[in-house]
């Protein structure tokens, strides 16, 4: 048996408006697509959902902000989000803090570093 999910691609500006036919827990056609990222897209968001985490950690001795905020370098499970938001609510930097600064290596064991996205 087969179902439908409603997706909106966010691969390019266009956010097309896809629909994915799902039989057997993966995706077996995709419409709405104006590129093929757009299928590459649903595939993936169907199967193994990714996202990118952004929040921010704590910085000693800084005389702009006590915080910093900070994105991962690259996409995680969404299922590790909240491992990795919780993984980040521990860490504490020290002033000064530059944009691109390793903050985190592997975390949560995703092979994803997290990285300092401005100045502090």
């Amino acid at each position: 048996m087969s179902e439908t999910r409603g997706l909106t691609c966010i691969r390019c500006p266009r956010g097309c408006q896809l629909v994915a036919t799902i039989e057997d827990e993966s995706v077996t056609a995709v419409t709405g697509n104006a590129c093929p990222r757009g299928a590459a897209y649903a595939a993936d968001e169907v199967c193994h959902p990714m996202r990118c985490v952004t929040t921010t950690v704590v910085v000693d001795g800084s005389p702009l902000d006590a915080v910093v905020s900070v994105r991962t370098a690259g996409d995680v499970p969404r299922e590790k989000v909240t491992d990795v938001v919780r993984a980040l609510s521990d860490v504490r930097l020290t002033s000064p803090v530059h944009v691109g600064d390793l903050v985190l290596a592997d975390v949560c064991g995703t092979g994803v570093n997290v990285v300092a996205t401005r100045e502090a």
